[in-house]
Formats: structure tokens, sequence, C-alpha cells
């Protein structure tokens, strides 16, 4: 017979073979019949209530000897606060006991427990994680309830074990429990392959999507359902991996430049992920226009102004027959993003210059002026005062562009480059995993062209026949390189090479100014003197 008791106790209802039914331990385990500790003395059903957890009671142990040539085995059933919802149990008669009757009494209340999260949360995304891939299909795996701005709203059982140690209460964050923040999680999830992160007590997990939450309210007029589920993730947090420390107090302030529509410029070496940083920047700004991104660089001269103001038609040889209306406009209502600014023209600049005091256009070759409202993002990878000082960059243009600066660290000076390497394997791979020592080794190495080599060095990597997964034999055929920019007396040291050499990278893009480094990095001027002469 299977019994399902609530909390205090009492049968609500049951499934027996008919001989069962008909015996006297039948007649007595009945729908509304009270089995607690206090009613029945020592039974499994009472036991399990008082206890919390799984019981099994054989023949004798019962305090009632009328019950002694039973068998009954039950295990409560919680919810993700430790409450006792209800009581399953087994009974039979002590001859027909089975030894994995209990287990299997086990495994069903933990069946029902995943089964109300998936059922109570269906609005939420509900993630199964384990440290073993081949168990994120059993009831080993621990599942973790999430609201789409992240906000963890249950845990199973399993789960509570495996994050022992850390809050786990309802309403933490995801990224309270993961060291991979949940917008980049969530990257690697969208393709229903497991991705492997790490909790922040350091230990490594697969984690897999199980449930995307689409819980829809009944609508008078038929909704069409997109392809791909809607995710709605907190406009605050970048979808890139951004633990640094100094990336983050600087990205942190993008919000208010993002709402007092200023200008930010953003430096970084090629490779750093400075588009990255400028579209967020733009889902900041919860403009409804579009993101424009102009490559300063990569247009000739003579068209620059033509492309980014547009031109009428005729306006010169070989212009477009009906005109065009230019970058500029297209990005209206939206931000525009000038990619390698320090590329642009000298008489470009000018244009330029008066466009960011007036916010109007004039096409080439007309007459009408537009006004426009954009978001002006610039980035570069040159020392734009340097180029002032050279006579290559305006002065007042620089000032106009640069109302915030954001400096991207190089990755060798990056504090989060473990969590970057393993960010890419979700992208590049999601099943294979990367060894804690090849991590450390390629931490190791300078990265010229930062983050987009070190994907490369990935892929490499993979392509070698390393699918199962990467250790530090993986990247025996890689060339040796230097290490990292930075003062002799921290060469030899991991985390101050690191730090020096992001002192070093924002101490060029500020122009070699001591003052401006100190300030960004909010250091002393004798730190920095320590690690620039």
């Amino acid at each position: 017979m299977i019994a399902l008791a609530n909390a205090d106790g009492v049968v609500l209802d049951t499934i027996s073979d008919q001989s069962f039914a008909d015996s006297s331990a039948g007649r007595s385990i009945i729908p509304g019949s009270v089995w607690s500790e206090c009613e029945r003395g020592t039974n499994a059903l009472g036991l399990a209530a008082r206890e919390r957890q799984p019981i099994a009671i054989y023949g004798r142990e019962h305090y009632f000897r009328c019950h002694g040539h039973l068998s009954c085995m039950a295990a409560p059933i919680l919810d993700s606060n430790g409450k006792i919802l209800g009581l399953l149990d087994a009974s039979c008669a002590n001859e027909a006991r089975q030894q994995h009757t209990h287990a299997l009494v086990r495994m069903a209340a933990a069946q029902i427990e995943n089964g109300l999260i998936f059922s109570e949360w269906a609005g939420s995304f509900i993630f199964a994680f384990h440290p073993r891939a081949e168990y994120l299909d059993t009831l080993s795996a621990g599942l973790v309830a999430v609201s789409r701005d992240g906000a963890v709203t249950s845990i199973n059982r399993p789960g509570m074990l495996l994050l022992a140690g850390l809050r786990t209460e309802q309403g933490v964050h995801f990224d309270d429990l993961f060291e991979t923040s949940f917008g980049v999680a969530m990257d690697g999830l969208w393709s229903g392959s497991a991705i492997r992160i790490r909790d922040r007590a350091g230990s490594a997990v697969f984690m897999v999507c199980r449930q995307i939450g689409q819980r829809l309210e009944a609508q008078p007029i038929a909704m069409s359902v997109p392809s791909r589920p809607i995710f709605v993730a907190d406009p605050a947090k970048p979808d890139f991996v951004c633990e640094d420390w100094t990336l983050k107090r600087a990205v942190a302030e993008m919000a208010d430049a993002a709402a007092l529509r200023m200008p930010v410029h953003i430096h970084g070496e090629t490779g750093t992920g400075k588009e990255l940083v400028a579209r967020h920047l733009h889902r900041l700004s919860k403009r409804k226009g579009e993101f424009v991104a102009v490559n300063c660089g990569a247009i000739p001269e003579p068209l620059f102004i033509a492309e980014i103001f547009g031109h009428e038609r005729g306006a010169y040889t070989n212009a477009r027959d009906n005109g065009a209306p230019g970058l500029a406009r297209a990005a209206d209502g939206g931000t525009l993003f000038l990619d390698e600014v320090a590329d642009i023209p000298l008489p470009a600049q000018t244009v330029l210059l008066r466009f960011l005091d007036s916010m109007e256009i004039r096409a080439v070759g007309g007459q009408k002026t537009h006004n426009i409202d954009v978001q002006i993002v610039s980035a570069t990878n040159h020392n734009l005062h340097e180029m002032v000082k050279e006579r290559m960059f305006r002065a007042d243009l620089l000032y106009r562009l640069n109302a915030l600066t954001i400096n991207i660290p190089p990755l060798g000076a990056r504090s989060d480059f473990a969590l970057i390497v393993q960010h890419l394997m979700q992208k590049l791979a999601p099943e294979t995993a990367i060894t804690d020592a090849a991590i450390a080794r390629l931490a190791q190495r300078s990265w010229p062209g930062n983050i987009r080599e070190l994907n490369s060095t990935l892929q490499r990597a993979l392509i070698r026949g390393h699918m199962n997964h990467l250790d530090e034999e993986s990247f025996n055929d890689e060339p040796v390189q230097g290490v990292a920019d930075c003062c002799n007396a921290c060469r030899n040291q991991a985390l101050s090479r690191r730090r020096c050499a992001e002192i070093r990278s924002v101490y060029r893009s500020t122009g070699c100014n001591v003052s401006e480094t100190a300030r960004t990095l909010n250091l002393s001027r004798t730190t920095v003197y320590k690690h620039v002469l």
C-alpha cells in the first residue's frame, strides 16, 4: 500500500492491492486515519514527521503489537524552506519486504518536491546543477529557481547540500551563489547545453537550464509566441564578464552618464571588448533608437563627412542616386558609437565638433538642417592626449568626447581572467571542461591581442583534438611569450604583475599623468610612482 498523509500524519489517500486492502492493516490505513506518533506510537509516518527525514519501521519495531507483521517506510515531502508539506508511506507484509522499497520511497518524495518547484515557479528559470555532468538528469542534482531579474526563488534539498555554507535564503541573487554572473550564465544556457561554472565557495559545477519560465495570463486576442523565449535581464548588469574591480567600478558610473546623455569615451587596447561596453551603455540608456557602430578608420577620408552626416543626390562624384541620410540620423533616438575615433580626419573633426555642440546635422550638398538626439560613445586604443600634443587630434573635440572616460584594463591585468576563460569556453565548447592548472598557465602569458587572442588560442586547442577537456598539455604547442608589461619588482609575482600592468596601462592612457592615474584607480600617488618609474 502507498499512503499520502498531510504534515500532521492524517492519511489523505491510498493506493493498494486488494489483498492488502482487505487485511486488518489495510482497513486501518485509510483516508482520515491519524498516524502521528502521539496517536499511534512508533510508526513510520509519525517518526518521519517528527524527525523530518526518511524512516523505516520493521515488524515488532512498531509500538502496537497488532502492527508487528508490517514493514513501513515513510519520507517527508518538504518545500524549499524546509516546511513539511506532506508524508509518503509504503507499507507491506513483513515477509514481502523488499530492500529497495525504502530507496523508492525516498526517490518518490524527492520527485514530488522537484515537481512542486516546477509547478510553483512556472514563471521562473529553473536550473539543474551538479559537480558531475552525468548526474544532471538524476534526483541527486540540485535545482534552483531564478526569476527573470536573477533573484533566487527556490532551491531543492540536493541543491541546499551542494551550496552548503552559502546564503541560500529566498531572495538572494544568482550572483551571490555563483561566480559567473546571471547574464553571462544565460548566454551559455540558452542553447540547452550544460555549462561549467563555480559557486562562491570555489566548487566547480555543471549547470543546465531545465525550464524557461513563460507564465502567460489569458488574453482576449491571440498572442504570437517568439521562437526564442524572451529573457528580461537586469539592464544594469553587463552581459559580459565584469568582475575586475577597476572595470566594475567604471562600468557602474555609466548608468549616470547614460541618464544625463553625457558623451562617454572608452579607452582600451585592441581586443579588450570596447564595443561590448558601448552596447552595455546603450542598454543602460533605455533609448528606443538603434545602436549604430561606425568604424572611423574604415571610411575613406574624402567620404567621412558624407557617410556620417549624409549627402544629397549628386553632391559629389559617385554619390548615391537618391542620396543617403547618414549614420548619425540612423542613430537618432539611440546611440552613435564612434570606434577608432583617433582615425577621424582633422577636417572632419571640425564638423563633428560643431555637431556635438548643436546636435544639428546638414547633409553634404543640402541646405536643410535636422536636429537629432543621440548618445555619443567613442573608443580608441590610441593615447588621444599625446595626439593632441602632436596636433593630430583637436583638444576641444577631446574635451567634448570624454565627459566620462572608461579605461578597460588589458587582459593580462584583469583580476577576473579565470572567469573570462570560462565564459569563452561556454561559447566555444559548452561541454568541454578546462582545468584550473590550464587557466593558471594561460594567465602567465602576455596577451597583446587580449580577449580576441585568448579566444583564438582556445579555438586552436579545441581544433587540435582536445575536445574532452583542456589541461596544461593542451597549450604545449602555443608559442612562449613574455610576461605582461610591468615593473621589474612585480615581474615574478602573478597577482602583483597583473596589478602593476593595470596601473601602467591606465598611466599610459592618461597621458602619463600620475595624479589622474591615482584618482582613476583610487590609489595614492606614491603607489603609482612605485610601479611606473
